[in-house]
């Protein structure tokens, strides 16, 4: 039997998007800005991502970099505060996680806790100790 006059409609279903893959140092921001909150400005980002990535130094330059590419990625937003007098009439640029950026930065911290438990898993407790023995591999002979 032949159908005349039928609409066929389409649709599709729609997928929330994939986080992004994030890097170690873009961790350390997001981590940052995640636990700063509404303090979460490039001086405040810098020092504690300076004080999460010890002993490593950490240059003001590579954060604000590393922020306007979480800014493009979408993972974080941005914003300019009002002016204030004790900036010099300048105003502050804050930044928030996204949504996206705390499911990227979920999912990476449930990757570390994956390595953590298997390093542990191996090593045991020594594998925290700083003064741990260094590592020496068994070579086949």
């Amino acid at each position: 039997m032949l159908l005349t006059g039928v609409a066929y409609l389409s649709y599709s279903v729609g997928e929330m998007a994939k986080p992004e893959s994030v890097g170690q140092f873009e961790q350390l921001v997001l981590t940052a800005i995640l636990t700063l909150r509404e303090k979460a400005y490039g001086v405040t980002i810098h020092d504690k991502v300076t004080d999460l990535a010890q002993p490593k130094a950490v240059s003001l330059g590579a954060v604000y970099v590393t922020l306007d590419r979480l800014e493009d990625k979408g993972l974080i937003k941005s914003w300019l505060t009002d002016p204030t007098p004790e900036r010099g009439g300048r105003a502050k640029r804050c930044y928030r996680l996204e949504a996206l950026g705390e499911r990227a930065l979920q999912e990476s911290a449930v990757t570390a806790r994956r390595i953590c438990d298997v390093v542990e898993e191996v090593w045991g407790n020594i594998a925290w100790n700083p003064r741990r023995p260094k590592w020496n591999p068994v070579r086949p002979k």
